[in-house]
C-alpha cells in the first residue's frame, strides 16, 4: 500500500490495516495469548501476543494524548515523556508492563477503541491540517499518526500470521 498523503488516503489505510489485524488478534486462542512465541520489540527479547497488543494499545494510546495535547494548545513530548526515539525498546517495555494485568479480550477491545477515536479526530481535522505543514520536525500529523498506527498495524499482523500458523492455529481470512 502507498504511503498516504492525504486524510481518506489516511483513514484508508488505518482502517485496512486495522480490519485485516484484529481478525486475527481474535483467532488467537486465551490459552495461548500468554505465550512467549514472538520476537519482542527489544534485541534479544521475546513476547507474547498479548504483549504485542499491549504495545499497539500503548502507542495508539500515545497517539491520542499527542493529539489531545495539540488540539488543547500544548507541547507535545515526542515519543513520550522519559523516552527518546532510540529507546523505543524500552517504550515496548513499558507498554507490555502498563497492560498485562488486562485480560487480552479486554486489550483487543482497548485497542478497537483507541483506533476508533484516532479515526474521529482524524475525520475531524482538515486535510490541510494533516498534510499541509510539519507537525514534528518534517513529518506532518498525518504521517506520524500512520507512522504510528496503519504501520504497526500491517508489522503486527505479519507477526500474529506467522505466529498463528507456527503454532497450527487455522488463520482468519
Amino acid at each position: 500500500m502507498a504511503i498516504p498523503s492525504t486524510k481518506d488516503e489516511l483513514l484508508g489505510a488505518i482502517n485496512s490495516s486495522f480490519d485485516k489485524l484484529i481478525k486475527d488478534l481474535r483467532a488467537v486462542p486465551l490459552s495461548l495469548v500468554d505465550d512467549p512465541g514472538l520476537e519482542g520489540h527489544a534485541k534479544g527479547t521475546q513476547m507474547s501476543v498479548a504483549n504485542l497488543t499491549a504495545y499497539l494499545v500503548g502507542w495508539n494510546e500515545l497517539v491520542l494524548k499527542w493529539l489531545e495535547r495539540d488540539a488543547a494548545g500544548q507541547p507535545v513530548d515526542f515519543p513520550e515523556t522519559g523516552f527518546k526515539w532510540n529507546e523505543l525498546g524500552r517504550l515496548a517495555q513499558k507498554f507490555y508492563r502498563d497492560y498485562e494485568a488486562v485480560p487480552y479480550p479486554r486489550l483487543v477491545e482497548r485497542l478497537a477503541e483507541a483506533k476508533a477515536r484516532i479515526v474521529a479526530v482524524i475525520e475531524g481535522r482538515s486535510n490541510d491540517e494533516l498534510y499541509g505543514r510539519a507537525w514534528y520536525e518534517k513529518w506532518t500529523m498525518g504521517r506520524m499518526i500512520q507512522f504510528n498506527t496503519s504501520s504497526p498495524y500491517a508489522n503486527a499482523r505479519g507477526r500474529v500470521r506467522k505466529w498463528l500458523k507456527t503454532n497450527g492455529v487455522a488463520k482468519t481470512s
